[in-house]
């Protein structure tokens, strides 16, 4: 396995795929229609214009195993600082460790990149990716009750953060 930057010309069809198999059975995307290659096009181009790394694990043959990624927290200056993260794995590979190994390579890339908190909301009943959160340091900072509803039930999801050490110099520009 071998860590690369997806692009959309080259990975967009795997990571929608990957996207579109968490949307219709999983509650780690709240959303209730498949993508499309359009809306692929323009999440790849938000990920460009501010700067956001979309890191995917492939194997001997190319294949996207997963991928990890992070955006814009809030929309507002002050939270310049936070991204919120994601990260989705093949059907085929999930419960061997990948997310662990992506996470730090996106813990990597943030430490980078100057970020001061990670954060990640996710589904209250994944105990999988909770616990994966808390062996790699994350801390729950809050639960959010009933925010969604899906599969004809009500979501609840919890925030979990990491804090880093970053930035060397934070400002206000």
């Amino acid at each position: 396995m071998k860590f690369i930057a997806c692009t959309y010309e080259l990975h967009a069809p795997e990571i929608l795929a990957i996207f579109n198999h968490a949307i219709l059975n999983s509650t780690a995307l709240w959303e209730y229609k498949a993508r499309t290659l359009e809306t692929m096009k323009n999440w790849f181009d938000a990920k460009t214009a501010g700067n956001f790394p979309v890191i995917g694990a492939v194997d001997e043959t190319g294949k996207l195993l997963g991928f990890a990624t992070y955006g814009t927290f809030r929309p507002w200056a002050a939270y310049k600082y936070s991204v919120e993260h994601s990260i989705y794995i093949h059907a085929d590979q999930i419960g061997k460790g990948l997310g662990k190994i992506l996470m730090l390579e996106l813990i990597s890339a943030a430490k980078a990149q100057g970020v001061h908190t990670i954060i990640g909301a996710i589904d209250i009943d994944n105990k999988g990716s909770i616990a994966l959160h808390e062996k790699l340091g994350f801390t729950h900072s809050g639960t959010m009750k009933q925010a969604g509803y899906k599969f004809g039930r009500w979501l609840d999801f919890a925030f979990y953060q990491l804090i880093l050490e970053t930035p060397n110099e934070p400002n206000e520009n």
